[in-house]
Order: C-alpha cells, then sequence, then structure tokens
C-alpha cells in the first residue's frame, strides 16, 4: 500500500489541480468507492455540489481534500486509488469510479481504483483534521513532530521494533517498505524488542525513516507496479536497499538479504548487518 512519499507525491499533485476550484458536477460511476457514506452515491454527489476545495493536506499515509466550509472529501487510497487528471470530454481510463468536474469548464478530476479498497467520503467538521482520523499520530515530516516524546513512547513498548514503528498511533507515515529501509540503515533486527533499545538508537531509527522518505519523496515515491503515480501518470524511481531484494548482497557487506515471515507479509534485512539478538 502507499506509505507517506506516495500519498504526499499525489498530494502536492492535487494542490494545482483543485485547490480555489468549485465543484460543478460529481458522478459516481460505481457505488463502493463511496461505501462510506451514508446517503450513498446520489447523495454523496448532490452534497459535493457547490463546494470549493482548499489545498489538499495529508498525516501519514492519510489524505484528504478540504472545503472552504469547513468540511473534507476523506480519500482512503486502499492498494490501488489513483487521482488522475483529464480533460472534460477525454475517454475514461479504466477503473475510473468517480468523476469531478469544476465550474471553470477546466480538467476534471478522476478516482480510479482498480481493486476498490480505497474511496471517498465526506468528512463533515473535517476540513482542519478529518476526526475519522484524529487518533493517527503525527509523521516525522510534521512540524509538530515531538522527537523527545515519540522516543519515550516506543521505548516503553515490548513489541519488536518493527511492530511499533508501524503503529500509525505511535508514528505515523512508515510503512512496510520504509520501515526495512529504516531498520537496515540502523542496522536492527525488526523483531528487536523496542524497551531493549538506547535512547540514541531509536533516535537514529527515526531519523534514518525520516531520510529515506525523504530520499524517496525527492524521487517521486517508490513504485512496483503501475498503480502506484502521481495525477499525470508518472511513476516514482526511487531505489531501495533491501525491501524486495531477497537473495541479492548487501550493498554494504555482501551477504545476500534475506526475507522473513512477519505477520501477514514480510521482512527483508540483511543477516550479517541486522543480527537478532
Amino acid at each position: 500500500m502507499p506509505e507517506l512519499p506516495e500519498v504526499e507525491v499525489v498530494r502536492a499533485g492535487l494542490v494545482s489541480v483543485v485547490a480555489g476550484r468549485r465543484i460543478a458536477a460529481v458522478q459516481v460511476l460505481h457505488p463502493r468507492p463511496v461505501r462510506r457514506h451514508l446517503s450513498g452515491p446520489e447523495g454523496f454527489s448532490a452534497e459535493l455540489l457547490g463546494r470549493t476545495f482548499g489545498e489538499p493536506r495529508r498525516r501519514g499515509k492519510f489524505l484528504w481534500l478540504p472545503f472552504t466550509d469547513g468540511d473534507a472529501v476523506l480519500a482512503h487510497l486502499g492498494m490501488s486509488g489513483q487521482f488522475r487528471v483529464n480533460e472534460p470530454g477525454s475517454p475514461d481510463a479504466r477503473n475510473t469510479r468517480i468523476r469531478f468536474a469544476f465550474d471553470d469548464a477546466g480538467p476534471e478530476l478522476r478516482f480510479i481504483d482498480q481493486r476498490m479498497f480505497g474511496g471517498l467520503s465526506l468528512s463533515v467538521g473535517g476540513a482542519e483534521l478529518p476526526p475519522e482520523i484524529s487518533h493517527i499520530a503525527r509523521d516525522p515530516f510534521d512540524p509538530d513532530f515531538d522527537l523527545d516524546a515519540v522516543t519515550a513512547k516506543i521505548r516503553k513498548r515490548r513489541s519488536g521494533i518493527k511492530h511499533v514503528i508501524l503503529d500509525q498511533g505511535v508514528v505515523s507515515g512508515i510503512g512496510n517498505i520504509y520501515a526495512d529501509e529504516a531498520l537496515w540503515r540502523s542496522r536492527l533486527h525488526w523483531a528487536r524488542p523496542a524497551d531493549s533499545l538506547s535512547r540514541k538508537q531509536v533516535r537514529e531509527l527515526l531519523s534514518h525513516a525520516h531520510q529515506v522518505m525523504a530520499d524517496a519523496l525527492a524521487q517521486g515515491g517508490t513504485s512496483f507496479d503501475a498503480l502506484y503515480v502521481n495525477v499525470n501518470g508518472s511513476s516514482g524511481r526511487h531505489a531501495l536497499n533491501v525491501y524486495g531484494r531477497e537473495g541479492r548482497p548487501c550493498k554494504r557487506c555482501g551477504t545476500p538479504i534475506v526475507r522473513e515471515r512477519f505477520m501477514n507479509r514480510s521482512s527483508h534485512l540483511c543477516p550479517r548487518c541486522q543480527r537478532k539478538r
């Protein structure tokens, strides 16, 4: 699923597309992407009509499009959700689910979702922060991110360190890919108990997580298939050090990278650089 860099690429791409534009029409082409909206597809379309978008916002992996009236559209990208920009009257891309037209007759915004695990919903009063995601912690790019407080919170946990940094209530934005990359840079095994780490080790890990995501953001994110794209259809180009490199040599010591089972997914690591203690 898209992590912080991929969602931030989408958010930044949406700024010039929607900010300050008034909705003239909303067409819901499939009901599933608006399943969280209680009044259904027709209600979703009617309730958005005439509203003006502000600047899109993000916290961690979560994206929302505020309205100038104080409400917002909360976007769940899921595994394959995309926003794309198209000229009015142009053919829909395959799996287009929702189409937004604006009163300036300019480019339309279309929501595409092949697997339909994502969707859009109206968040009442959610322009500043949708209440549906108010439990999500701040991410390392947030100006109000408190490194000392998050470090202390992590060091109180007995779970493996990867499990802790994937907890979006502790620190948001880090997913499976960038967790593996940050742990490799920190020379830590994913199962190392969080409460066994020193304050310095946790701070370094969070610093590495911030840096690896910043590196990915500079390259447009990380793309493993055609489903992770910007609003203009471009894919990220970020090269990884450990994730997805099973059997290939570690870029630091040459030892083959291994993949280990982790919950319902995998962890990639160097067995020499990241020894389990």
